[in-house]
């Protein structure tokens, strides 16, 4: 059984894959004061959950974007498990043909949720992640990763609001019954929710003109069911996207 592991800022996210078919996704919060013993401990108390043995865990891939946590959950594993993970990043095939500036600079998700998308949907290809930050990233008709966007997610920018202002409240993300808010808090759900959405669709717009084709447009993340249903782009929701691709990576170097 492989154990793929996607730690992005917010949340780290476990899957586990029996052959080739996904058993199990959980999410805990990223910690980068936990120690590799609590992550190992964790780890296993949700393996147990799903009443998965932890000795079956035959190897494991990560993709990190919070260095100090990757090491402390690689080295979790590799107590509980007993193998080195496969951390992707530099020198770590991934099939993936990397055209921009510097290929090194390219985070190890958003190589995930390429690889992934081109082993799933038709190129060219968009892939949108909403989490700490909302991201999109482009492929090319060749399957080749030409760049993308990074803007502030959504939570991040409810933040903003929050402690930089005296008379903002704290909300719940969900949408208002209409963009002209009647009151604080529908008028903040407008400009988070439908904003975004807003500016995903004008992203998008721009994005199919520069390639000069319509893409497949494809949306992961936890934030990210939300927002798109409130999108003008035909956008297909794929929960599972960076797992997938994490799993077509380890493939490649195992």
């Amino acid at each position: 059984m492989l154990l793929a592991i996607d730690i992005g800022n917010t949340n780290v996210t476990l899957g586990t894959f029996d052959n080739d078919a996904l058993s199990l996704t959980a999410r805990i919060s990223t910690d980068t004061n936990k120690t590799s013993d609590e992550y190992a401990i964790t780890i296993r108390k949700i393996l147990e959950l799903y009443e998965i043995d932890y000795r079956s865990i035959e190897d494991c891939v990560i993709s990190s974007v919070v260095p100090a946590v990757g090491s402390s959950i690689g080295k979790a594993v590799s107590m509980l498990c007993g193998v080195v993970p496969l951390e992707v990043g530099p020198g770590v095939k991934t099939g993936l043909n990397i055209k921009i500036d510097n290929p090194a600079q390219l985070g190890a998700d958003l190589v995930a949720g390429a690889v992934g998308a081109i082993s799933s949907y038709t190129t060219p290809c968009v892939v949108i992640d909403m989490g700490t930050a909302s991201t999109i990233g482009v492929i090319d008709k060749d399957g080749s990763f030409i760049g993308g966007v990074i803007a502030a997610g959504v939570k991040l920018t409810l933040k903003a609001l929050t402690e930089n202002t005296a008379q903002l409240p704290s909300i719940d993300i969900t949408a208002p019954p209409s963009v002209i808010g009647s009151n604080t808090v529908d008028c903040m759900r407008s400009g988070l929710i439908l904003g975004t959405a807003s500016m995903i669709d004008g992203l998008l717009d721009k994005i199919i003109y520069e390639l000069g084709e319509i893409p497949t447009i494809v949306a992961t993340g936890g934030l990210s069911k939300d927002i798109i249903k409130y999108c003008n782009h035909e956008i297909i929701y794929d929960e599972n996207l960076l797992l997938d691709g994490l799993k077509e990576i380890y493939n490649r170097n195992k």
